[in-house]
């Protein structure tokens, strides 16, 4: 709900002592004497209130849309309708329409990220620095570690949820080599990769596509997982030695 600021008020105020009429929406504005209090607690009888209660109810169970399966809502919205034609539901094209939206963002991003590291890509040295978002843009660039979270904040700030984006360490055993990318889980199974150079692969591929590298920690501002699963005992093996020798 929106509050009016004092020069909105005043103006508001002079259209109406004039006479002239200002409509905000579907509702029209009243002569100032009204003295309305927009912001009062409602009475405890309110007829209102259970409708409104009601309806908020059913929104926020609408809130996190990534968990409510398109066939599985029992959510209606006015008097029973019928049947939809084959191919004229309205849930299904909203959720197919948002599922292919997002996966064209982040196939967009990872194309992006994976051309930008071309040109800004420096290698940390012998020690590696995890550099913040704002030390990448600074310096003109980083390595894995900091190309990747222009991937990983875009995605945050384009509406992809904390529980479903995070930065990832991924392996490759044959040789000991680590590598920074991004996992999307939307599917819980088998998340997509974006890689921000390219090294480990490029374009945007589930996990299970690249069996040659294998993800051993996941996390984000907040959180830290470890990863465990088939192909994992000799990964972390090896990624313990490397581990050691770069203290």
């Amino acid at each position: 709900m929106t509050r009016w600021a004092p020069h909105a008020r005043r103006r508001l105020l002079l259209l109406s002592l004039l006479g002239i009429g200002a409509v905000v929406g579907c509702v029209t504005l009243v002569p100032p004497h009204t003295a309305y209090r927009f912001f009062e607690k409602p009475a405890a009888d309110d007829p209102w209130s259970r409708k409104i209660a009601r309806w908020q109810v059913r929104e926020r169970a609408l809130g996190d849309a990534d968990q409510l399966a398109p066939d599985l809502s029992t959510v209606a919205s006015g008097p029973s309708a019928t049947t939809p034609k084959s191919g004229d539901d309205l849930r299904v094209s909203y959720f197919a329409f948002r599922a292919d939206h997002k996966r064209a963002t982040a196939r967009a991003i990872a194309s992006w990220v994976q051309d930008q590291a071309k040109r800004h890509y420096i290698p940390d040295g012998a020690y590696d620095h995890w550099a913040t978002l704002e030390e990448t843009l600074a310096h003109n660039g980083d390595d894995c570690d900091g190309l990747e979270l222009l991937t990983y904040h875009f995605l945050r700030d384009a509406g992809f949820t904390e529980d479903e984006l995070f930065r990832a360490i991924v392996l490759r055993p044959s040789d000991g080599q680590h590598h920074m990318v991004t996992l999307w889980f939307e599917s819980p199974g088998d998340p997509w990769v974006i890689d921000p150079t390219g090294a480990m692969i490029a374009g945007m591929p589930h996990i299970s596509q690249v069996p040659e590298w294998v993800p051993i920690k996941l996390f984000s501002e907040t959180e830290e997982f470890t990863v465990r699963g088939p192909g994992l005992a000799r990964g972390t093996a090896a990624s313990e030695r490397i581990r050691l020798s770069a203290r």
